[in-house]
């Protein structure tokens, strides 16, 4: 009887442990398979080039590399002098042109008088008339040339167009600055995102606004977000098409079928302090259901 007693606890304790095996091999092979979690997430953020409207030597810098920056702070100062004579020479373009506009509204009155009483021909009064269109026309462009002026001697100063950190910024006093060519780039505060990539038998699991875990690496705490949207498409690398053409397909065919990768955007709702959220990092992202704990 003890014999039978010493057997059949060993048979029911290996046919709980075969089970309890069973249990976790379904639940691991359903959080790997099923379970829409990826670790190919990664940090992203809006990113603005910084590059002067104007070209010129650099006479002032303002900021230093990785300094967090506020909308409208200058940055750096291109060197103004000849920017200035610029504008002083486009003033004096719209003093000449203003009077020259105004002695040919004179001449035009006048002659519309003569006209009215036949002491002038009606050919001088389109004359006087036409020169006074073409005078008020060039006052006009000089109004502009200074506008434009002003406005380049402004743009010496180039500003932050956004709230954020200025990062690859290493420009230097007397370095020439060429107008359109950036100089550094600004990482956006407010535009940092989680750009997480499912596999696409995941996605009938994802919807918007659940709510997702992101696991930073080598950061302790988790971050907390949600799903804002799942991208339209992505490239087809088996196809090519030309515009006026029928698609070109590549006769390939693999063995093993690989999913595709989704992106899936991830807003951030709650950031542990000490957690630095920098654009590129790797992370976690596992999207939980709304009634989970």
């Amino acid at each position: 009887m003890k014999n039978v007693t010493i057997v059949s606890g060993r048979a029911l304790l290996t046919l709980s442990m075969v089970g309890c095996a069973a249990v976790l091999s379904w639940h691991l092979w359903s959080f790997y398979m099923e379970a829409p979690w990826t670790r190919d997430a990664h940090v992203r953020a809006d990113i603005v080039r910084l590059a002067p409207d104007v070209s010129g030597p650099v006479a002032e810098i303002l900021v230093s590399d990785n300094a967090r920056v506020e909308k409208g702070e200058p940055l750096f100062r291109i060197e103004t002098d000849r920017f200035e004579l610029a504008l002083r020479e486009a003033e004096a373009q719209v003093q000449s042109a203003k009077a020259v506009a105004e002695l040919a509204r004179t001449d035009f009155e006048r002659n519309q008088l003569l006209a009215s009483k036949e002491a002038a021909s009606l050919k001088q009064r389109q004359l006087a008339e036409s020169q006074m269109h073409q005078a008020g026309a060039a006052y006009q462009s000089a109004l502009a040339a200074w506008d434009l002026a002003r406005l380049n001697l402004e743009r010496t100063t180039v500003k932050a167009p956004a709230s954020g950190t200025i990062t690859n910024f290493s420009l230097r006093r007397g370095n020439y600055a060429s107008a359109g060519n950036a100089i550094g780039v600004l990482v956006e505060r407010e535009s940092i995102y989680i750009a997480g990539y499912f596999e696409e038998t995941k996605l009938p699991r994802i919807h918007v606004n659940d709510p997702v875990r992101i696991d930073i690496m080598g950061e302790p705490e988790p971050v907390i977000g949600h799903v804002a949207s799942v991208a339209a498409g992505i490239e087809d690398r088996e196809r090519s098409d030309s515009a006026g053409s029928l698609a070109s397909v590549a006769p390939t065919f693999s063995w093993v079928r690989l999913a595709q990768r989704i992106p899936v955007r991830i807003e951030i709702d709650h950031i542990p302090d000490g957690v630095q959220l920098i654009a590129g990092r790797t992370a976690t992202a596992s999207v939980e259901r709304k009634n989970d704990p």
